[in-house]
C-alpha cells in the first residue's frame, strides 16, 4: 500500500519560497499569477493492508515528524 502525504504552509504562515517563486514566473513573463504558496509531497510505501491502520500510522507520522502542525496542515491520500 502506497499513501501520498500533501504538506503546505497553513494561511497567514509567510512564505518567502513561494514569493520567490512568484516574482520568478513574472520575471519569466508569466502574467496573471496570484499568491503562490510551495508545500512538499512525501511518499511512503507501507507493508500494512488495511487502509484504516494505514492512515492511522501515516497520521502519528504526520504529527510526531513529517509535519510542524503549528505552521503546517497535511492530507493524505492512500492507495491501495
Amino acid at each position: 500500500m502506497k499513501a501520498r502525504v500533501h504538506i503546505t504552509l497553513k494561511s497567514g504562515v509567510l512564505d518567502p519560497q513561494g514569493k520567490a517563486i512568484g516574482h520568478a514566473l513574472s520575471s519569466l513573463g508569466f502574467t496573471g499569477i496570484g499568491e503562490v504558496r510551495q508545500g512538499k509531497v512525501i511518499e511512503i510505501e507501507l507493508a500494512e493492508s488495511d487502509p484504516a491502520t494505514a492512515r492511522a500510522s501515516i497520521e502519528a507520522m504526520c504529527t510526531k515528524l513529517l509535519a510542524n502542525i503549528v505552521i503546517e496542515n497535511y492530507t493524505i491520500a492512500i492507495d491501495a
